[in-house]
């Protein structure tokens, strides 16, 4: 075989296997639990990903601004040394409360950072909460919480 087309195959079977390993560990929850994403409130949205589960409070940290200037951008960090399947990000601020739901893979580090949308909370100083559950491989589920507000003209003007 010459050189060129033992290297060629080898970059096929290397740029093919990321996609195979990731589709064997992977759930499409927006398929597989579709009124999870219609849920209206944080509760509603747990239930339909996980069922009646009661999550520890505890071995995840959510980390934001407690007032948000941006509505339309607002950082969000999510931290975790639990060894977890699944990592799902929801928030009381907006009509839908999921945000996003990770797979995580064998021996994955839960140590994300990303951008939400969200509505300015009300202007009786009521917060928002960023709700974070974390599912483990032993079979247990984890939560974290954080607790801020989106000044008004954030993402709604």
């Amino acid at each position: 075989m010459n050189r060129r087309k033992f290297i060629g195959l080898g970059v096929m079977a290397v740029a093919a296997m990321p996609a195979t390993l990731s589709a064997l560990s992977s759930i499409d929850f927006r398929a597989t639990k579709p009124d999870a994403w219609k849920a209206k409130t944080v509760e509603d949205a747990i239930k339909a990903l996980y069922g009646d589960i009661k999550p520890e409070e505890s071995g995840v940290t959510v980390k934001a601004p407690k007032v948000a200037s941006n509505g339309g951008a607002v950082p969000v960090t999510v931290k975790s040394d639990i060894a977890a399947k699944t990592v799902a990000v929801l928030q009381n601020m907006d009509p839908e409360s999921a945000v996003a739901v990770f797979n995580v893979p064998e021996g994955g580090i839960i140590d994300y950072f990303l951008k939400m949308k969200l509505k300015a909370t009300d202007a009786n100083g009521g917060n928002g909460v960023i709700t974070v559950i974390v599912e483990g491989t032993d079979g247990k589920f984890y939560k974290g919480t954080v607790a801020l507000q989106v000044a008004k003209g954030g993402c709604e003007g």
